[in-house]
């Protein structure tokens, strides 16, 4: 019994066969969080300093978009995206299309993320960046940004890493990413060990994530305490 398992789930030479394609997916899957999580973050700045507007024709609208997109699941939107804006004349290709909704939809997370670190940021602080001659801009952007990412690190850490895990899904579009590569070769050898393999891979580049957020949960217990 314990053999057959190892065989099926945890077989050495079937990884090793697989080793190219495994490491292609990897690199694939490396870019891709290179390239949406920056894009997420860019929209949900762009969102918390949006939703700070005083007209309601601005933050009604943009609470609209925010739920909209953080309802929607994220492979129901991939999907519309590859699979329905063709209809429209509109063909992304499997990396628009995953780039766009990774855009929309992490983008409304970090947004509301970061528009709390912002709300945590006491009025004083504005005005006394103004009261040292910096002009609004330059005050929001070195004064009271900082300080607002500082407060929610942890939250923006925590839907990173969330946000890394999420790229898994870009293998239904066949996005060559890591799952994608690691499916193939389990189709080829009918052996599990490749999934097996594309998970540890997982593990071991999330996992130091996992404790720098740990690590920054406590600080800010540490530091609520004080």
């Amino acid at each position: 019994m314990l053999e057959d398992f190892v065989d099926s789930f945890l077989n050495l030479d079937i990884v090793l066969r697989a080793m190219p394609i495994l490491w292609r997916g990897l690199v694939q899957t490396l870019l891709l969080a290179a390239i949406v999580v920056p894009l997420g973050l860019a929209h949900g700045m762009a969102i918390a300093l949006l939703s700070r507007a005083r007209s309601r024709w601005v933050r009604w609208p943009l609470a609209v978009w925010t739920d909209t997109f953080r309802a929607l699941p994220p492979l129901v939107l991939l999907i519309f995206l590859y699979a329905g804006l063709p209809f429209l004349g509109v063909d992304l290709g499997p990396w628009g299309a995953v780039a766009l909704a990774f855009f929309l939809n992490t983008g409304s997370y970090y947004g509301e993320v970061l528009r709390a670190g912002l709300d945590s940021v006491p009025p004083g602080q504005m005005e006394a960046a103004r009261a040292l001659g910096l002009r609004p801009s330059l005050a929001l952007w070195l004064v009271v940004i900082p300080q607002a990412v500082r407060n929610v690190l942890p939250d923006l850490v925590s839907n990173t890493l969330e946000v890394v895990k999420l790229t898994s899904i870009a293998s239904v579009v066949a996005l060559p990413e890591l799952l994608f590569q690691a499916r193939q070769a389990q189709s080829v050898t009918y052996n599990a060990s490749p999934i097996v393999a594309a998970a540890l891979a997982y593990f071991i580049i999330l996992w130091p994530v996992v404790r720098l957020l740990s690590r920054l949960e406590n600080r800010a217990v540490a530091s609520g305490r004080g």
